[in-house]
């Protein structure tokens, strides 16, 4: 399939909205400064066409759902992309007259038309294998993924306020302050502190997070948590949205590196997917190429399998 793309936008005649009426500066000035702001328009989308099929609107609102995003611009695109590629590959299916039946992978919820568009890219697609030359320069470029977690064995005491008020946040941080001074930096202290006064569950097993991870607790409790020497209790009290914490720092499990070894097989697992995409990004642009799309425009195929790294 050859020859330059054929994107064509068009706009389609009758569907944008009326502007809203002026507002005369006397009626504004009636209307006072807290009148609501006027509604934004509703966009105005084009149609979308195929060549000569018709991608119905209906259609392209039921393909909204699996393409979320904060603009609704953008999510229109997207599920307008995401139908255009579907009957492209379709059409292509039938073309070769490749078939499934009705009931094709019932079992596994696949509809008819999911495994039509499925055994075309068997039959069509050859992406590259990785060989281990690739998989091991991908995981000397990559080596901060493959890394364990850097670990906090952490303790603390949850002092609660009684009420959201002001005043029961500042009782919380004066008792919490008051236990700080008497535990110092004796653990069995704050032992017996987490088993009195801390409200949290924890304190059932004196106070102990265990073992988390960066990002598993309040940012707040984290931060304080960093600048903690390992083997010390924390003499500021720190607050969190849930209340006054005291904490200690049992040690730090510093992340190492995994093996090649060990990963070997999730790399070259990642490798053969990106050649898939991009062997089928290459193979929707050829189809795109030979048709006349309407409406949308195609994103550009990736460049390789590491286009995304």
């Amino acid at each position: 399939m050859t020859g330059a793309p054929r994107f064509v936008l068009t706009r389609s005649s009758g569907r944008a909205s009326p502007p809203p009426p002026p507002v005369r500066p006397a009626a504004a000035r009636e209307a006072g400064r807290g009148a609501p702001p006027p509604r934004p328009p509703v966009p105005d989308f084009p149609d979308v066409r195929v060549d000569d099929v018709d991608i119905e609107a209906e259609a392209i609102a039921r393909e909204l759902q699996h393409h979320p995003a904060a603009d609704p611009v953008e999510a229109w695109t997207a599920a307008a992309r995401a139908l255009v590629v579907r009957e492209l590959l379709l059409r292509r299916a039938r073309r070769l007259g490749l078939t499934i039946a009705d009931d094709a992978d019932a079992d596994a919820g696949e509809a008819p038309e999911e495994a039509l568009v499925r055994a075309l890219l068997e039959r069509e697609l050859t992406p590259a294998e990785p060989d281990e030359t690739e998989c091991r320069r991908y995981y000397e470029g990559q080596r901060q993924r493959f890394r364990t977690p850097e670990l906090f064995e952490a303790a603390h005491i949850l002092i609660e306020p009684e009420t959201d008020e002001a005043a029961g946040w500042a009782a919380a941080e004066a008792q919490a302050r008051r236990l700080a001074d008497e535990i110092g930096q004796s653990r069995p202290a704050f032992v017996r502190a987490a088993r009195t006064h801390s409200t949290c569950p924890s304190a059932q097993q004196d106070g102990s997070l265990g073992q988390v991870r960066r990002g598993e607790l309040a940012p707040p409790v984290q931060a304080a948590l960093e600048d903690t020497p390992a083997g010390t209790n924390r003499t500021e009290p720190v607050r969190s949205r849930f209340g006054w914490h005291l904490l200690r720092l049992e040690r730090r499990i510093e992340g190492r590196d995994l093996p090649y070894e060990v990963v070997r097989e999730r790399i070259r697992d990642t490798l053969e997917a990106r050649a898939w995409a991009v062997a089928a990004g290459n193979y929707v642009a050829g189809l795109a190429a030979a048709a006349r799309i309407e409406g949308v425009e195609l994103a550009a195929p990736a460049q390789g399998p590491c286009a995304s790294c």
